[in-house]
């Protein structure tokens, strides 16, 4: 399982805030993509595009961490020991073995054994969140705390996970813990203030394993993650083509929020 390909990019900001994205990498080593099957080899699960939606947010002090492996390698948004998100729910795991719509993502005797996973959560997953973890420590030391922005994309139906159509904009804030009540409310304030897109909190998305496990506003690390449904900016079926004109009209929210959460200073 050897590549050359860094595990992410990363731009440091002079801010606060760190936006980091975890799914919209697409590359697979070549001996992983081999053990693929034909309905995971266009990746349709990737956050398609989201690194380009966040893109403007450099340029306002920002910084930016985007993973470039595909989460068919190993899912970055994933508890390292296997624990579910969402207990008695239809969960995905650490090196995912089905699609959203629920095909096999590997050959037959190509699915990850345990000592495969364990191999890819040392070399891709602990890399990565060593990483994230220095960044934000580094934010804190010179800031005094940080804002970390989770950005993350699915399409807008999905029925192995959710009935009917997602709303737009969910945000999550693992039901309040992983931010200050005073973020979530001046957050979700921005969310539905725009015309056009609907918005919700703590709906079925509230934050994955990142969110959760860095939000800590006691440590002065406070998370959010927003979830958008593709819908919003791209075309959701292959090849996933970016929409410029919905993209725009998108943007100007997320600019909105980034303005927000730059703007907003924890209470002394």
């Amino acid at each position: 399982m050897s590549d050359a390909v860094a595990l992410y990019t990363f731009a440091a900001g002079s801010t606060p805030l760190l936006i980091d994205v975890p799914h919209a990498g697409t590359y697979v080593p070549t001996d992983l993509r081999a053990g693929l099957g034909a309905a995971a080899q266009i990746l349709p699960d990737t956050d398609w595009h989201v690194h380009l939606l966040y893109e403007f947010a450099l340029e306002q002090g920002a910084g930016l961490m985007v993973a470039t492996h595909s989460r068919y390698v190993v899912d970055l948004n994933r508890d390292p020991g296997g624990a579910a998100l969402y207990p008695a729910a239809d969960n995905t795991e650490l090196c995912p073995i089905r699609t959203f719509d629920n095909a096999d993502i590997h050959l037959p005797d190509c699915r990850p054994d345990p000592a495969q996973i364990e191999r890819r959560r040392e070399r891709y997953w602990r890399p990565y969140h060593r990483a994230l973890r220095a960044a934000l420590d580094e934010v804190v030391a010179r800031h005094g705390y940080a804002v970390l922005l989770d950005g993350h994309s699915i399409r807008s139906r999905v029925p192995r996970f959710f009935d009917g159509r997602l709303p737009d904009l969910n945000l999550g804030t693992a039901d309040g813990a992983s931010c200050a009540p005073a973020l979530q409310q001046a957050a979700m304030e921005v969310l539905q203030s725009v015309g056009g897109f609907s918005a919700v909190c703590n709906g079925r998305f509230k934050g994955g394993y990142i969110t959760r496990h860095y939000g800590r506003p006691q440590q002065r690390v406070h998370a959010l993650q927003l979830e958008l449904a593709q819908e919003c900016y791209m075309d959701e079926q292959p090849p996933y083509a970016w929409e410029p004109l919905r993209a725009r009209a998108l943007g100007g929210v997320l600019r909105r929020l980034v303005r927000c959460l730059l703007d907003w200073k924890p209470p002394a």
